[in-house]
């Protein structure tokens, strides 16, 4: 579709000129390239839709080229991207060599923070503002937008806190739209429906108090009265209660879709010394019904096709089981059988698939917003008392609660089961989303037991293996469909490897989602000759040493191959046990995530370029194989024990 301003917009100085008039015809067009963009490939779009005034508006009144903008999680991002200078390279946002779906200092000077995790805004913008106050020059306004969703993070208050100390004049605008990824919870989210209905309020409580509090009193009728008078007065001002006690000035409820009186509100406190805090009121996917219909279904559908005018919209459909519906499924039969079974998560249960399980278990069932530290904490507590919590959060977003896994779970050795989805490459969301740094973080920890299905055979066994066993265990498993190899059952054993077969030029030990691929390179190096092993390892603590130790002697050559960081993963568990042993590892190549952060594009494409996809892996064992002084026998037959994957 042909635009007619947004082509105009190299930089957000092209918006002071324009005419309100202009400004609403400009709001249309983007709202049309966020529709476009989706019917092309999956995209966050109903958040998006929501901030598009908002955006216009704050780069109308501040000059971002100086002053500090950080949104915060950052998947509202896209009208920014567009109002700053980057629409023609817009349709290739979320495809490898694109544009990044989240910001990106690497893409703009307007991206000031990569930011793919919620309620760190308000900390980094102090922290700006701190330090642009320190080294002087020009003055530097601040301002951070953060969503009701996030506001719960525990993060969030430390900074509010630091922020009332400090009197900076920093600019919270609270984006409230009613949801994050799912419905908000909590007694915040109870709060801010109050706010929502109260008159507009601006920021004049602590002057009123003031007031009331020199009021003179006499006798004990006077003073009744003024304490109904003050009891009246806060009960007014209900809205900004909140956060005038935390030292914020607060302004609001405003029409986050109005732009001309969202501009005047933000021209009213652009200079307003001290913390302030902005509340505006937005409709997650304004401008696209069905968007407001089922805000949740359009967070990041996939690609949609539109029936002309009426916008009557079919969500294609993704073809295949994953790996989070097999989990899902695997919770859902454990709950079942078992009432000690309970599911916690953080602001996740549509993208882990946790509907069934919270509309037919509701009392077992706990989403505790975006908190993660609190979820694993509070995990441990029902531990201790005697139930078997499942924590079912992102790998990414698992890494934030990292002291808690340790204090309170780990540390009391309780039996909490954390459920790591996206555990790999997580596609096109890119470096903020890939979840490669689990095995590692884990499997430092005492007590801790990690674990990583080869296939879909090992999910259900795994999660009930976990739920019966003594102390805390971790699951990793990927964004992506499941695979399933043909082979004799083998039940889950504690540290206890699959071996599917044994190989004299060398064996591949996979641990986790890259099992299948390992098998259909060793089919492919038979087929040329070489004899390869493979071993699913299933465990990356304890270690399968016996199996190992026996690979090691055995085989010319052993790869251990993971969708995870190298660095301090399972590869690295192989070379610590060889080591223990007293072997020598000159034969072992370890293959998985560099030591560098991988850039957004399709998860296939990605283990394409890291060298982890079937041909890869087939191209790294013949070269190492070679490398030992193996050769490859007359071409065989492939096995009997062919791999059927599925």
């Amino acid at each position: 579709m042909d635009f007619e301003l947004l082509p105009q917009i190299q930089s957000p100085a092209d918006l002071r000129g324009m005419s309100d008039q202009q400004l609403l015809k400009l709001a249309d067009e983007i709202r049309e390239a966020l529709c476009s963009l989706v019917q092309e490939r999956s995209a966050h779009f109903a958040s998006n839709l929501g901030v598009v005034e908002l955006c216009i508006a704050l780069h109308q009144v501040f000059d971002f080229s100086k002053d500090r903008l950080i949104w915060d999680t950052g998947h509202q991002i896209y009208p920014h991207k567009l109002v700053t200078g980057r629409y023609a390279q817009f349709r290739s946002i979320r495809t490898r060599g694109g544009l990044m779906g989240y910001p990106n200092p690497h893409e703009s000077p307007y991206d000031l923070f990569m930011t793919g995790h919620a309620g760190s805004s308000i900390s980094t913008v102090l922290g700006l503002k701190t330090a642009d106050d320190l080294l002087g020059g020009e003055k530097r306004r601040a301002v951070a937008v953060i969503g009701d969703g996030a506001l719960p993070s525990g993060v969030v208050f430390e900074a509010m806190n630091n922020a009332a100390e400090l009197k900076k004049d920093l600019l919270v605008i609270l984006n409230d739209n009613k949801m994050g990824i799912c419905p908000r919870v909590g007694g915040l989210a109870r709060y801010l429906d109050k706010a929502r209905v109260a008159p507009f309020y601006n920021g004049l409580k602590r002057d009123v108090s003031w007031f009331l509090n020199r009021l003179p009193v006499v006798g004990e009728s006077a003073q009744q009265t003024l304490s109904q008078l003050k009891d009246a007065v806060k009960g007014f001002l209900h809205g900004g209660m909140l956060f005038e006690e935390l030292g914020f000035r607060y302004i609001g409820p405003v029409d986050g879709h109005d732009l001309v009186g969202l501009r005047k509100s933000l021209e009213l406190v652009k200079d307003v010394e001290g913390p302030i805090l902005l509340h505006v009121l937005t409709q997650k996917g304004h401008g696209f019904p069905p968007a407001c219909e089922d805000p949740v279904l359009f967070h990041a559908p996939p690609p949609i096709s539109r029936n002309g005018r009426a916008e009557v919209v079919s969500v294609r459909k993704t073809s295949g089981r994953a790996y989070t519906n097999a989990m899902s499924d695997a919770i859902y039969d454990s709950m079942e059988r078992d009432a000690k079974v309970c599911v916690l998560t953080a602001a996740m249960c549509e993208g882990n698939k946790l509907s069934r399980v919270r509309n037919d278990f509701p009392e077992r069932f706990f989403d505790t917003g975006i908190c993660e530290g609190h979820t694993v904490a509070f995990a441990g507590g029902m531990a201790k008392s005697g139930m078997r919590p499942i924590v079912d959060i992102y790998s990414t977003f698992l890494q934030r609660s990292f002291d808690h896994i340790f204090q309170e779970v780990a540390l009391q050795n309780l039996p909490v089961t954390f459920c790591m989805d996206r555990g790999g490459l997580a596609g096109p969301d890119g470096q903020t989303h890939h979840g490669v740094f689990d095995t590692t973080y884990m499997r430092v920890f005492p007590n801790m037991v990690v674990m990583a299905p080869g296939d879909e055979r090992d999910v259900a066994p795994m999660l009930d293996f976990a739920l019966t066993f003594t102390g805390p265990c971790s699951i990793r498993y990927p964004k992506a469909n499941v695979e399933t190899v043909t082979r004799s059952e083998q039940p889950i054993e504690l540290g206890r490897a699959e071996v599917w077969r044994t190989g004299r030029d060398g064996t591949l030990i996979a641990f986790g989602s890259l099992f299948a691929s390992c098998v259909q390179a060793a089919e492919a190096l038979r087929r040329e000759g070489w004899d390869f092993g493979v071993i699913n390892a299933r465990f990356a603590k304890p270690l399968d040493t016996a199996a190992i130790l026996h690979a090691l002697e055995s085989s010319a050559c052993i790869l251990t191959v993971e969708e995870g960081a190298i660095a301090g993963g399972f590869g690295s568990a192989v070379l610590e046990a060889a080591a223990a042993a007293g072997q020598t590892a000159d034969h072992v190549r370890c293959l998985g995530i560099p030591d560098r952060f991988i850039e957004h594009g399709e998860r296939e494409e990605l283990l394409e370029d890291l060298g982890l996809d079937v041909a890869g892996l087939t191209r790294s064992a013949r070269e190492l194989a070679r490398l030992q002084g193996a050769a490859p026998a007359v071409a065989l037959r492939s096995s009997s024990q062919t791999a059927a994957i599925a």
